[in-house]
């Protein structure tokens, strides 16, 4: 290397002129059992920060997994209430509608009941349709497919045929949706 403050040309590779400027300031170097113990020691101290961090961890799952235990016992409990009285006002919206049917249109009270029935039954249809939906999800086909193409799935080759060409056309579904969405949210 040359140094900016000497003048001259730099010197053959090889040349006697003495160690290189940064290694003058370093001192002596270690011998291979002070290396050895230094790479030792900064070793255990990298594994006891490891342990202490895997410690932290596993007490900040077991803390997340009790607030999420607590919050799932709390969060079932106004769902329940909010089905008694989701059906509860259900039950009120259609004996108005009977009432309104039978009293102001003149039906009798067997048409205004079945009118009413219908409607339930309809939107029934559609949450059950919605829910069974939804449940496909929890079949958990991509990790299913995933353990299959290992080696460790418990779909034959049919099945698993079925499986990605459904999962395709979820995929497909969703990107047309949200290419739609862009395009009518577009300026």
């Amino acid at each position: 290397m040359s140094d900016p403050s000497r003048s001259g040309p730099d010197p053959a590779p090889g040349g006697d002129e003495g160690p290189e400027p940064a290694a003058q300031g370093r001192g002596p170097s270690p011998s291979i059992e002070e290396s050895y113990r230094e790479i030792r020691d900064a070793g255990r101290e990298g594994l006891s920060a490891a342990i202490d961090t895997g410690r932290a961890l596993r007490g900040l799952f077991i803390a997340d997994f009790a607030l999420a235990r607590s919050a799932l016992g709390r969060a079932l409990l106004w769902v329940s209430v909010a089905i008694v009285f989701g059906a509860s006002s259900w039950l009120l919206l259609m004996a108005a509608l009977i009432a309104l049917l039978q009293g102001v249109l003149g039906w009798s009270w067997l048409a205004s009941m079945l009118a009413a029935a219908g409607l339930s039954l309809v939107v029934t249809a559609v949450g059950v349709w919605q829910a069974l939906h939804y449940f496909e999800f929890t079949r958990l086909h991509a990790t299913r497919r995933q353990l299959r193409r290992l080696g460790m799935g418990d779909l034959d080759d049919e099945e698993l045929q079925a499986h990605l060409a459904a999962d395709a056309g979820h995929a497909a579904r969703y990107h047309g949706q949200d290419r739609r969405k862009d395009h009518e949210n577009a300026p």
